[in-house]
């Protein structure tokens, strides 16, 4: 199966030391992106977001992310910084002059691979924002039957990313607060085309090194259950769950050392 690899990351505006709301700064919503070459493009609530084109290669994949960043640079006014950060704190005061619909937390729900059930919806009333670097996989033709299989495999794909990206992501992602609205271990989406893995931030939009390094671990990820090498096993799930979730710096380093050496590349210019 030939795997293709999207993106749709979220991220902020700063003016100054302050973030401001990038509500109605650029077209696009999530109902009607905005096509830009090599994605699309919309605001999402206070902060920015875009998609990408599914890309096969580590080369396509970190172009068709600099390629839309830099449209939504040009349509963004020189005066705001882009900041890749997880979490934007706003002051109050900012937080009432927007219109409701940039304070709505409006996602669809996603689902932990864990226990099963869908994540519980996060409290809209707090004066911070956060930030995901959801990675998309398809492995199938758009429209494919969500049967047993595809679910199965999805199940599985998710725990194997959480050990290949999740706890590694703790190395370079310092932001534990995301995790108390979003991004648990084993977050996930079913799609027609193949899954949406949904526990990064949007740390890996620093460098073109990171954007490659997502996509190899992702993409090793995948190679490893399609050539039957699984890696996971059930008996981590709990230590997956607890790293994760509790953004625990020094486990995550541990378990790698312990576990993962071989899998996971770490040595990494961030």
């Amino acid at each position: 199966m030939t795997l293709k690899v999207g993106a749709d990351p979220e991220f902020f505006l700063r003016n100054g030391d302050k973030f401001v709301s990038a509500f109605d700064m650029v077209p696009g919503t999530k109902q009607k992106p905005h096509p830009v070459p090599s994605g699309a493009v919309q605001v999402d609530g206070m902060a920015l977001e875009f998609n990408i084109d599914p890309a096969t290669t580590e080369t396509e994949f970190v172009y068709n992310i600099n390629e839309v960043l830099g449209h939504l640079r040009g349509m963004v006014p020189e005066e705001f910084d882009f900041a890749f950060e997880a979490t934007a704190f706003f002051s109050k005061k900012h937080m009432d002059e927007q219109p409701d619909e940039a304070r709505e937390l409006g996602c669809d729900p996603d689902f932990n691979v864990y226990t099963g059930d869908v994540n519980p919806q996060p409290d809209e009333e707090n004066t911070y924002r956060t930030a995901a670097g959801h990675i998309h996989l398809g492995w199938y033709d758009k429209g494919h039957k969500l049967d047993d299989q595809h679910i199965e495999e999805v199940r599985m794909l998710t725990k194997q990313l959480d050990y290949m990206l999740g706890i590694p992501s703790l190395i370079f992602d310092d932001d534990a607060t995301r995790r108390q609205m979003y991004g648990q271990a084993g977050t996930y989406r079913l799609k027609d085309y193949g899954m949406e893995y949904r526990v990064l931030s949007n740390f890996w939009l620093k460098s073109d090194a990171m954007m490659s390094w997502v996509f190899k671990h992702t993409e090793k990820a995948f190679a490893l259950l399609s050539e039957d090498g699984v890696i996971f096993h059930d008996k981590w799930g709990t230590v997956a769950r607890n790293i994760i979730d509790s953004h625990d710096t020094k486990a995550a380093k541990k378990f790698l050392e312990n576990q993962m050496k071989e899998f996971v590349d770490m040595e990494i210019a961030v």
